[in-house]
C-alpha cells in the first residue's frame, strides 16, 4: 500500500486534506466538520521522554516494593504486586491473576518500553519493522493498561481494611500513584506525530542521498 504522508484524513468524516506545517501549539481542523485533525507537538515531544523515563522508574519502584503493610493482632504481613497475583492463583483465582498481571504489570511495560523506543529512533532515516512493530503494539494495548483501576481498587481496600486493623500504605502505593499520573500525561501525545516525523526523515534522507 502506499504512503501519502502529505495528505491526512478525518477521523470524524474521511474528509481528506492536505497536511500543512503547524506553528508552535496550533491546531488544524476539518473543514468539512471542524473536528481536530492533528496539532503541534514539538514542544510535548521534549517533555514526552523523560516523562517516559520518570514512569518506567516508578513502575520498577511499585513492583520491587510492598503495597500495603497490614498489622492485625499482633501479626504484620506486606505484599507486592507480583506476591498479589501469586496469592489470586493460589486461592483458585486464575483467571483473575492473569488479568492483574497483564494489565498492570506486562502491558504498561511494553508500553513504556515501546514509547522509549520510538522517541530515541525517530530520527532514523531507515524505519525498521520494530519501529513500526512498536507504533501498533502501543495502540492495540492502549485500552488494555489498567494501572488507574488497579490503584482505585487497592485505595478501597485500603480504606474498608482500616477499620479491621492498622494499614500503612507502602512505597509501591505512592509510585502507583505517581505512574498513574505520569503515564496520563505520556500517552496523551498523538503517536502520529512521531509516524509523521519518521516518515519526514526517511523522505529527506532518500532525497539527500540521491
Amino acid at each position: 500500500m502506499q504512503e501519502a504522508p502529505d495528505l491526512i484524513a478525518c477521523e470524524e468524516c474521511d474528509a481528506v486534506h492536505r497536511r500543512l506545517a503547524l506553528g508552535r501549539n496550533e491546531v488544524a481542523l476539518c473543514r468539512c466538520c471542524g473536528a481536530e485533525l492533528e496539532r503541534d507537538m514539538s514542544t510535548h515531544r521534549r517533555r514526552v521522554l523523560p516523562l517516559t523515563i520518570a514512569g518506567l522508574f516508578m513502575y520498577i519502584i511499585a513492583n520491587a516494593f510492598p503495597i500495603v503493610e497490614m498489622e492485625l493482632k499482633g501479626m504484620v504481613s506486606q505484599t507486592t504486586l507480583m506476591g498479589a497475583v501469586l496469592s489470586l492463583n493460589s486461592q483458585g483465582m486464575p483467571l483473575v491473576a492473569f488479568l492483574v498481571l497483564t494489565t498492570t504489570l506486562l502491558f504498561p511495560l511494553m508500553q513504556l518500553l515501546s514509547l522509549i523506543y520510538l522517541l530515541t529512533s525517530i530520527n532514523n532515516v531507515e524505519r525498521s519493522p520494530a519501529f513500526n512493530l512498536s507504533v501498533r503494539l502501543i495502540q492495540t494495548l492502549r485500552p488494555w493498561v489498567m494501572v488507574e483501576v488497579f490503584l482505585l481498587g487497592v485505595i478501597v481496600a485500603f480504606v474498608k481494611l482500616t477499620s479491621m486493623a492498622t494499614v500503612v500504605p507502602g512505597i509501591a502505593l505512592w509510585a502507583f500513584g505517581a505512574l498513574t499520573l505520569l503515564l496520563a500525561s505520556v500517552f496523551s501525545f498523538d503517536l502520529r506525530y512521531i509516524w509523521w516525523m519518521s516518515s519526514l526523515e526517511k523522505r529527506e534522507g532518500k532525497h539527500v542521498g540521491t
